[in-house]
């Protein structure tokens, strides 16, 4: 399969883009702006890089050419995902992941979700939650990741799901945890991750806040 990430250049897609190239066999389309600056090709003949922004109708059709699955690495320019899900409709690309935040639908409960108010604030939060709504809106095979509150831990890889209308669980996870979440979940072959989102955390974490604030 010919995976693409968009916003290639991100922390965690790094790391997707790592563990695809050790995990699997799958080759990458990496997608960002000045990605022949910023990125490097480390295996040729599995590896495509394309310049580009969000909002770059002409590059982002050019890199959906052969796709199979496209990873968003984040989803807070509105501008920018309508332009993806327009593309993706076009090329006839189906399986979308795309990364969130957490808080989306009011889902965090008790000291931890007040905290997280607190801190992303509650104009951040609407526009996530407007943004996720425009892909759940889509006939695309979404798989919407709300992520918690983000830090790195070699090897740390464990992280857990609550599904939406569940309450959110866990205040913390590696970033290691997500990109290899988002491997597994590429690799699936049933259809249980197919139009859900997902609150993404580390077990365990049920905490007032992250441990390291």
């Amino acid at each position: 399969m010919n995976i693409l990430i968009l916003g290639a250049a991100g922390r965690i897609s790094h790391l997707v883009a790592k563990y695809i190239l050790s995990q699997t066999d799958h080759n990458l389309i990496l997608y960002a702006r000045r990605a022949q600056g910023r990125l490097k090709v480390t295996v040729p003949g599995r590896m495509r890089l394309v310049d580009g922004d969000f909002k770059h109708t002409k590059p982002l059709l050019e890199a959906l050419n052969g796709a199979d699955i496209v990873y968003v690495n984040a989803m807070d320019d509105t501008e920018g995902l309508k332009n993806i899900l327009a593309a993706m409709e076009e090329k006839k690309v189906k399986r979308f992941i795309g990364a969130s935040i957490l808080g989306i639908y009011d889902e965090v409960p008790g000291a931890f979700g007040a905290w997280n108010k607190r801190m992303v604030g509650t104009e951040r939060i609407k526009l996530q939650a407007a943004n996720a709504g425009l892909v759940e809106a889509s006939e695309l095979d979404y798989t919407i990741l709300r992520l918690t509150w983000l830090y790195d831990q070699q090897n740390n890889r464990n992280y857990m799901l609550t599904y939406k209308g569940e309450a959110f669980r866990g205040a913390q996870v590696t970033r290691e945890a997500v990109a290899q979440l988002i491997v597994d979940m590429i690799d699936e072959k049933s259809e249980k991750y197919l139009k859900t989102s997902l609150g993404v955390s580390e077990p365990d974490t049920d905490w007032n806040k992250p441990s390291f604030y």
